[in-house]
């Protein structure tokens, strides 16, 4: 079992992040909702039509970067790009500005006349990613498009997919940096093929914590057991004689009630802020937990699900 149950639907204009470890299936999601591969059960639509079924204008408003490197080694970064774009029916004078204009963005203008097979790897992901995005299509399948990649230039891909979303564009994009999900709009995260939880950056962590977290230093020793009373107090951690970890339902409401807390108290707050834990912290808190219990399911929303109950015709939809 390569995907188990996964059931997602995406509004147009949103990037979506598919995030989890090697071998979790999202290859596999991304072949699905592509019509590489049929699902042996459930039903997937992308802009209102079956995959395996894409008529020719659906498939031109696609653009899809394999995992696999599947350009022509023989012919340079420009004449593979070049190529492609020809296939999805750019005139010449557009076509070469296009070429241009993708091969600036992923750094390889310099190397446009070196042949493929005598790229790095890392240049060639590039590359893959240039005519995955030459046509400009509506939707774009991106299979680990960083992968390889430094991470400078994996910061101007993620401004580019950004720029892409603004205008309408409406991205799936697979990755094992757990990180990348900060620059998603939502986000699948997904293990042994399973669904771990899904939904926006913000309410996975409140899913993984519990709550918000909320950091408070003071400028002599305090006792955390001084905010059990304060409402909504869900967790506290005494990370040192002057450092409290406290999980809340509500930062924004609740904090101001610590601060008095420990001013009744006697203590005197240096910092109080809502903290941000990384992306990788939220990721093996939400895996461990869904390991250990397999057959609960997330609790979080699927990602970009339109607010009608309606299902939009021009988005990616159930994929199973």
């Amino acid at each position: 079992m390569a995907v188990d149950g996964i059931s997602l639907s995406v509004a147009p204009g949103t990037i979506v992040g598919i995030i989890g470890p090697s071998g979790a299936g999202k290859t596999t999601l991304v072949r699905l909702m592509t019509g590489a591969i049929a699902p042996t059960d459930g039903e997937v639509r992308v802009m209102g039509e079956d995959p395996r079924r894409f008529r020719r204008r659906t498939r031109e408003r696609i653009g899809y970067m394999p995992q696999s490197f599947a350009l022509y080694p023989d012919l340079t970064a420009r004449e593979n790009v070049d190529f492609v774009a020809s296939l999805f029916g750019l005139l010449w004078w557009r076509r070469r500005r296009r070429t241009r204009q993708v091969l600036e963005l992923v750094d390889l203008w310099g190397v446009r006349d070196r042949r493929a097979s005598h790229l790095s790897g890392g240049m060639q992901r590039r590359l893959e990613l240039a005519t995955a995005l030459v046509h400009d299509p509506t939707i774009a399948f991106l299979d680990e498009p960083t992968a390889g990649i430094d991470p400078l230039l994996r910061g101007r891909v993620w401004e580019e997919l950004g720029r892409l979303r603004d205008a309408g564009r409406t991205l799936l994009v697979t990755t094992q940096y757990v990180t990348e999900a900060e620059a998603c709009d939502a986000v699948l995260l997904i293990s042994d093929g399973r669904v771990v939880a899904a939904g926006t950056p913000t309410e996975l962590r409140r899913l993984a914590f519990a709550g918000d977290v909320v950091l408070i230093e003071t400028t002599g020793p305090i006792d955390a057991t001084v905010l059990r009373r304060v409402p909504d107090v869900r967790r506290l951690d005494q990370r040192g004689p002057t450092e409290i970890r406290v999980t809340v339902a509500d930062a924004s409401t609740t904090l101001p009630d610590i601060v008095d807390a420990i001013t009744a108290a006697g203590g005197d707050v240096a910092t109080a802020a809502e903290a941000r834990p990384s992306f990788d912290e939220v990721f093996a808190l939400l895996v461990e937990r869904a390991r250990a219990n397999p057959t609960v399911p997330a609790d979080a929303e699927p990602p970009g699900r339109p607010s009608s109950d309606e299902p939009d015709r021009d988005a990616p939809g159930k994929a199973a």
